[in-house]
């Protein structure tokens, strides 16, 4: 193998690193970098799809604004009015959490910490809730043992919203 050229776009040297790992290290990152372009070449052709059939108007149940606020009353919320104005995109995290799924998933909690943090960032531009299985009460009670007082949380539990996108398939 060659080595890596200092002044190569994609070079990094690290000290004592011997010319064989510089050139794997190489190879690495161009095939990071073209699964990269690969990726953002099935984002292109996704949005490029025709527009596909309805969508039906789900119904979820949500609690009150504030977590502090108890779990009463519940609320049907239709889909359709989870978006906020015409053209401004919707962004909806599926829980893995409910039915089957009797234990919140951990990497889904993970993520849903770090989305408590930047949803203010994200509803600049775009509505955002987080949709689960469970129960609103069981719902809740994890988002409040997480902190989750920034999200919008439904429950798809009484509808057959998780099944008709394919999330059976993993919970």
């Amino acid at each position: 193998m060659s080595s890596v050229s200092p002044f190569h776009p994609y070079a990094t040297r690290l000290p004592n690193e011997s010319p064989e790992y510089a050139g794997a290290r190489e190879q690495l990152q161009r095939a990071e970098i073209e699964l990269m372009r690969q990726r953002e070449g099935a984002a292109e052709r996704r949005r490029a799809l025709p527009p596909g059939p309805a969508v039906t108007d789900y119904i979820f149940l949500e609690g009150p604004a504030s977590l502090d606020q108890g779990d009463l009353p519940v609320r049907p919320v239709q889909l359709s009015s989870l978006f906020t104005e015409p053209g401004r995109p919707l962004l909806v995290y599926q829980f893995m959490y409910g039915k089957k799924q009797v234990d919140p998933c951990p990497m889904c909690t993970l993520w849903i910490d770090g989305f408590n943090g930047v949803v203010g960032h994200v509803q600049r531009r775009a509505d955002f809730v987080v949709i689960a299985a469970a129960d609103p009460e069981q719902l809740r009670e994890h988002a409040r043992r997480r902190r989750w007082d920034r999200l919008r949380l439904l429950s798809c539990g009484a509808s057959s919203f998780k099944y008709d996108l394919g999330y059976f398939l993993y919970t």
